[in-house]
């Protein structure tokens, strides 16, 4: 059933997303059941943390209200504020930059790799300057960026890295987890995500020192054990709730499972996609030696943002969970109402070619969609075949 009959073909009925069963069930009331709804008299999110913190192989993990919230909790713990500078990937979601800009810095947006999709070390390396507090990798879709490169980087300048791994829950680079690399990561559990409890975050730390101080900026400056409202420190109420964390508990059990079902179709899909003229799938770095695939993405070369649009509408139609990629974040007015290079878009543009060319013809599918089985990767790569060719 194709076009050349005159009947549509339709995508395969994937897999839902978000997935849930009993184990949540019995969480939430396990949670309710306690007597105690919120972290500091409750169990579940002191659980939570243990376990996301052993899972990632960080030292200590803290459980927040959303993934914006911990980067910008992991950005002012490193003393990102007025002042300085924080280097951020043009192609990626505007929390990134966002979270920095919320604390006063100026979020500097550099290019990224075309085969990739994730920060450009050496883009990065010309972006730095003494005001620079922070330089921020995106994991892309869960392909984990050259942190060999920015990892010297970050030594050469002594400009310390926070990793945005909202796209990289149980990712690993040359064997270790996101959690042992070295630095502060920032991970989010919103709707769409690996795991997810509708919304909320994490961030992991490898000393006690940061945990300790981010504990404290996330709870209104005060320590766990504090009865007289002595806040040491400025800062917000970004506490996760008990609900929130019985739920991440059962969402982490299932984490692995999912990630081992992704990576043993995602080639499959991309192979398929790979085979489709002028599809360009994104390329993975071997030295990703465990990539979750938050999202399935691939590039239309030469297409007009105007027709990628269109190309993603006709999938949606189809029944595709397809979307467009990213604008890139210096086209969008948020980006310019506050902590804004001294630069106009046109100028940033120029010196980001990739993100300009991802932003106009990146396409991407939800994870879900790799939850698939093996004959439904082919069937979801003949629905995007047939889109193209009727366009």
């Amino acid at each position: 059933m194709g076009t050349m009959s005159g009947v549509v073909r339709r995508a395969p009925e994937l897999p839902a997303w978000p997935q849930y069963s009993d184990e949540e069930r019995a969480g939430l009331i396990r949670a309710l059941e306690q007597g105690q709804w919120w972290r500091m008299g409750g169990s579940e999110v002191d659980s939570f943390e243990r376990e996301f913190a052993d899972y990632h192989g960080a030292d200590y993990a803290l459980a927040v209200t959303n993934g914006t919230h911990a980067l910008e909790l992991a950005l002012q713990v490193l003393g990102v504020g007025p002042g300085t500078e924080v280097i951020v990937p043009a192609f990626t979601f505007i929390s990134s930059s966002q979270a920095a800009q919320r604390l006063g810095a100026v979020a500097v947006p550099v290019d990224v790799d075309l085969d990739t999709y994730c920060i450009d070390p050496a883009a990065a390396a010309a972006a730095v300057t003494p005001r620079t507090k922070a330089i921020m990798p995106v994991h892309m879709a869960g392909q984990v960026s050259d942190m060999d490169a920015l990892a010297k980087l970050s030594a050469d300048t002594g400009v310390p890295l926070i990793q945005d791994a909202a796209h990289a829950h149980g990712a690993q680079w040359q064997g270790r987890k996101v959690g042992e690399l070295g630095s502060v990561a920032a991970f989010s559990f919103q709707n769409g995500k690996l795991m997810t409890a509708g919304e909320g975050g994490a961030v992991t730390f490898p000393d006690s020192e940061l945990h300790e101080i981010a504990f404290l900026r996330h709870s209104c400056g005060r320590p766990r054990t504090d009865r007289r409202y002595f806040h040491q420190t400025s800062g917000s109420n970004f506490r996760l709730n008990e609900f929130s964390a019985s739920v991440l508990r059962a969402q982490l059990g299932r984490l692995a499972g999912q990630i081992d079902t992704r990576e043993q179709r995602w080639p499959v899909l991309a192979e398929a996609l790979s085979a489709i003229p002028g599809v360009v799938p994104q390329s993975r770095d071997e030295r990703c030696d465990r990539n979750p695939h938050y999202m399935a993405m691939f590039r239309l070369p030469g297409f007009s943002e105007q027709r990628r649009n269109a190309v993603v509408d006709a999938l949606v139609e189809r029944g595709l969970p397809a979307f467009a990629a990213f604008r890139a974040i210096y086209r969008s007015n948020g980006f310019w109402e506050t902590g804004a290079p001294a630069e106009s878009v046109d100028d940033i543009a120029r010196r980001c070619p990739n993100t300009e060319a991802l932003s106009a013809d990146g396409v991407w599918l939800h994870h879900r969609t790799l939850l698939g089985s093996e004959e439904q990767m082919h069937e979801v790569a003949a629905v995007v075949a047939d889109t193209l060719a009727a366009q």
